[in-house]
C-alpha cells in the first residue's frame, strides 16, 4: 500500500513537473517578436488608410485571420489596410501618415502579448490618432483588454473603440453549433465596417 501511494505521488510530481515546463517554454516562445510581414487589402485610391498591427500567434493564426477579416470590412467602406506584424509596423509609421491604427493583440498569461505592448508603448505615432483595439483569447481576455486600452489611453491616443474575440468561448451565444472561429472571423469583418462608416462620419 505504502509503495503504491508513492508510486501515485511520483507520477503526479512528474505529470506536474512536465506541465509547468510546457508552460515555460511556450511562454518564452510566444513572447518571441514574429518575423516581418506586411499585407494590403484595398486599393490604393481609396481615400482612408489603416494601419492594423499584430504579432503572429506561433500556435493560433487568429490575429492575423481577425485582422485581415476587419481589413476586409473596412475595405467594403473605402478604406485601404496595411495589415503589418510588429516587427515591419514601426517602418510603415515613420514613412505614412494613417487615419486609423488597430492594434490586435493575443492574450497569455492574463495580459496583452509582450511584442504588442512593447511596440505601444514606444510608439511615437498615435497621439491623438484614431486606435482600436482588439484583443484575443481563448475566453478569459477581460483583464488583457484593460491594460491593452490603458496602453493605448497613456499614449494619449483616441480609443474609439475595443473588441473581444474568443478562440474557444463561444462569441455568439445564440450560434453555439456554428465553427466559433467563423463567427468571430464574421464578427470582425462587421466590426470593420462599423468603424469605417464611424470614423467618416
Amino acid at each position: 500500500m505504502k509503495k503504491r501511494r508513492i508510486r501515485i505521488m511520483n507520477t503526479l510530481l512528474f505529470v506536474v513537473v512536465i506541465t509547468v515546463a510546457i508552460w515555460i517554454v511556450l511562454t518564452i516562445v510566444v513572447r518571441q517578436q514574429g518575423p516581418e510581414r506586411i499585407a494590403i487589402i484595398g486599393s490604393s485610391t481609396n481615400d482612408y488608410k489603416a494601419l492594423i498591427i499584430y504579432n503572429p500567434d506561433p500556435i493560433y493564426n487568429l490575429d492575423e485571420k481577425i485582422s485581415r477579416s476587419f481589413a476586409a470590412g473596412l475595405s467594403e467602406n473605402g478604406w485601404l489596410s496595411k495589415i503589418s506584424t510588429v516587427a515591419a509596423a514601426k517602418k510603415l509609421e515613420k514613412e505614412e501618415q494613417f487615419d486609423l491604427y488597430v492594434f490586435c493583440a493575443n492574450t497569455y498569461n492574463w495580459t496583452p502579448d509582450k511584442a504588442i505592448r512593447d511596440h505601444i508603448n514606444n510608439d511615437e505615432y498615435i497621439k491623438g490618432k484614431n486606435v482600436v483595439a482588439i484583443t484575443l483569447g481563448s475566453g478569459a481576455t477581460k483583464r488583457s483588454q484593460r491594460i491593452l486600452e490603458d496602453l493605448i489611453k497613456e499614449k494619449e491616443a483616441k480609443l474609439i473603440e475595443s473588441r473581444e474575440f474568443w478562440l474557444m468561448k463561444s462569441n455568439d451565444e445564440s450560434k453555439t453549433k456554428s465553427s466559433n472561429i467563423k463567427i468571430a472571423l464574421e464578427m470582425a469583418n462587421t466590426f470593420g465596417k462599423e468603424i469605417a462608416e464611424k470614423i467618416k462620419n
